[in-house]
């Protein structure tokens, strides 16, 4: 049972038990103590990690958007970034460009 530090004007939810009842789903409890879910890896869960807990489809909503109501939460279903140069449309150069008379 791990505690979150107070921060100013947040509330504070002490056990993962305790945030899981306060949004009416505490029969989840035990599967997140099972699997070492505290609240350091709360706000990154995904929708796949939730399924994978057996959370159901409408109960995976509801527990992402509080998630996200947290702050500083990943994406539910994290998109790829591509970090790589931008790019330019390909152009071939002068010597091989078709000149039409």
């Amino acid at each position: 049972m791990l505690v979150r530090r107070k921060r100013p004007g947040r509330k504070v939810m002490s056990t993962i038990a305790e945030w899981l009842n306060w949004l009416g789903m505490s029969e989840y409890a035990q599967r997140f103590a099972e699997n070492d879910i505290d609240t350091s890896v709360l706000r990154h869960l995904t929708d796949q990690d939730l399924k994978e807990l057996g959370v159901s489809l409408g109960h995976r909503r509801k527990m992402l958007a509080a998630i996200a109501e947290l702050g500083g939460a990943v994406p539910a279903s994290p998109q790829p970034t591509f970090t790589g140069p931008k790019t330019r449309a390909f152009r071939l150069p002068r010597s091989r460009r078709c000149h039409s008379p």
